[in-house]
């Protein structure tokens, strides 16, 4: 299994300086983080893709294109790209630039996102939300597998025996399916044989895990390659020496985001109470000290059987030294918990075979 990290690249959407300032030092720390998640062995950075004042990462190849020249073998993905409001040409083109830059490290994760800001910003339709969606993955995939494409559709111009240029070194440059636990999406990815990544922020874990049952089984129907089928669950959490401190650092950046996202959408506040029940070993938040993490993630491999675990620390405004503090323990103490525990496993399933 695959294990990593994901960000927004959070900034205070009202700072005491200039927003240009605040967004300076938060792609310079960003960078420090990825360099180090790779220098201590992680497998896969995330960046998401945002069009807010809380967050600096509306352009993620950009970000990540940088972050390239200082890694040697951390995969760099998108997370997530915003489909829906963006032209795949463009998507493919900057993409398959960041896979020659990182030498055949770049992934994109598409999805709708969780946020409308883009629509209207760049002209586009809420009407249209799920056409748009599934017009664009139709074209991106189509831009994946031939170097000169024809396509058309209703919401976007054709295309007519035009070659898309640069070629990525991946021959085909991964792909990921990014779902917030909507049946309909992760049957539909299941489909048509493409990786899956499952966001769970809130709720019980295992309440999840037969999304993963329906993707497998919904590939299995439409003839897909088991080979093709790859599955990753992406998740908040934060690693700190101690689990009290863990949960002590965690909890006033992670509410404060939670909160203010839940006014929004009309969500009831959440308290320290709820946060505590979160972290617990049903929960959906991995908080504590790297054993107590790397037990419950081995914990819900086995329920997921999940190819990739992807952590969510730097949210809201964490203070850099302890992201950086919580990258290093991923490292170097829960990665090889976890590497550890699932080799031993895989050895007894083979030996029992």
């Amino acid at each position: 299994m695959e294990l990593g990290l994901y960000t927004f690249a959070d900034v205070n959407p009202n700072p005491s300086r200039s927003k240009g300032e605040e967004g300076a030092e938060r792609l310079k720390h960003l960078i420090d983080e990825i360099e180090l998640a790779d220098q201590v062995g992680l497998d896969v950075f995330g960046l998401g893709e945002h069009h807010r004042p809380d967050y600096a990462a509306s352009a993620p190849a950009v970000a990540l294109a940088a972050a390239a020249m200082k890694t040697k073998n951390i995969r760099l993905t998108s997370a997530v790209t915003v489909l829906s409001s963006d032209d795949p040409v463009r998507v493919f083109q900057q993409f398959a630039t960041l896979d020659l830059l990182s030498n055949g490290r770049a992934e994109i994760m598409a999805g709708r996102g969780s946020f409308i800001e883009s629509f209207p910003l760049f002209g586009y339709n809420l009407e249209d939300y799920d056409q748009l969606f599934e017009e664009r993955l139709d074209l991106l995939m189509a831009l994946r597998d031939e170097e000169v494409v024809t396509w058309s559709g209703e919401l976007r111009a054709p295309i007519n025996g035009r070659g898309v240029y640069p070629r990525p070194l991946q021959d085909p440059l991964p792909l990921w399916i990014a779902v917030g636990g909507t049946p309909q999406s992760v049957a539909r990815a299941g489909a048509m044989g493409l990786p899956v990544a499952l966001a769970i922020i809130g709720g019980e874990l295992r309440r999840f895990a037969p999304l993963f049952d329906l993707y497998r089984e919904a590939a299995r129907r439409a003839g897909q390659e088991a080979s093709k089928l790859k599955t990753s669950i992406n998740v908040h959490g934060f690693i700190a020496d101690t689990t009290d401190a863990a949960a002590d650092q965690f909890y006033g950046p992670q509410t404060e985001v939670m909160n203010r996202i839940g006014r929004e959408r009309g969500w009831g506040p959440t308290n320290r109470a709820h946060f505590d029940m979160s972290r617990g070993p049903s929960g959906a938040l991995f908080v504590g000290d790297p054993e107590l993490v790397a037990e419950k993630i081995i914990a819900h491999h086995r329920l997921f059987k999940n190819d990739r675990f992807l952590l969510q620390m730097a949210i809201g405004l964490m203070p850099h030294d302890q992201i950086m503090r919580g990258i290093e323990l991923y490292g170097t103490k829960v990665a090889p918990l976890v590497r550890k525990a699932l080799t031993e496993s895989d050895e007894e399933a083979k030996a029992t075979a």
